[in-house]
This record gives structure tokens, sequence and C-alpha cells, in this order.
């Protein structure tokens, strides 16, 4: 079964995305993008959703990280954003990231995405 990483600072969003995903991925729910790297240390997801409004370390800054590590560097990103525009879309593109996914999301919608990267 695939792993996906769902790094949130809501746990009402950690709570949907995983609803939505355990049933068909190892869901995996962190609360920021510093927990996320100690876990990228035992484990290398097949897919990582990510919000991007986060404090300490928000999602484009994790990204970049993410982007500078051979071991991470091929592992598939969606943002996860309240908010979503030209800017942001532009931004995470050039940093690397597959897309965004605007919450409040939908489970279809959201699985169809996730299953079309991995």
């Amino acid at each position: 079964m695939k792993t996906i990483f769902i790094v949130d600072d809501s746990d009402t969003n950690l709570a949907l995305a995983e609803q939505a995903l355990e049933d068909h991925f190892n869901v995996m729910t962190l609360p920021s993008a510093d927990k996320m790297f100690s876990l990228l240390e035992k484990i290398k997801p097949d897919l990582i959703l990510l919000d991007i409004e986060m404090p300490l370390m928000n999602g484009f800054e994790a990204l970049e990280k993410l982007k500078l590590n051979k071991s991470w560097s091929d592992i598939p990103v969606l943002f996860l954003t309240g908010t979503s525009n030209a800017d942001i879309e532009n931004k995470g593109s050039k940093l690397g990231a597959e897309g965004i996914i605007v919450k409040p999301f939908t489970s279809p919608v959201l699985l169809e995405r996730i299953n079309a990267l991995i």
C-alpha cells in the first residue's frame, strides 16, 4: 500500500484528508513541516500533501528544502491551501509542486489527483 504524508497545522484538515484517503493509502498525518522532516529520515512517502500556510516553516519553504535533498527531491508534492491565485500557483509550480488542491476539498477530487500522480 502506498504511503501519503498529510502535513497541515489544522487538526480538522488532517482528519478530513485522512478520512478521505485511509481506505486507499497508508496515511500519516503530521502537524508541521518539522515533524515531516523528522519522519522523512525513517520513511519515504509516495506523495506529500502539504499545507502552504503553517507557522515556523510554510509549505513553500518546506518544498524548497525537500527539493534540495537528493533522497526526497523526487517525492510528488501537492499543496493544500485555503486560498489559491495565480501567484500562489506560479510560485508552487516553479518550486516543483505537482499542483494545488483548494480547501475545502472533496474526497473524489483528492483521490483523483493523488491517483494521477502515484
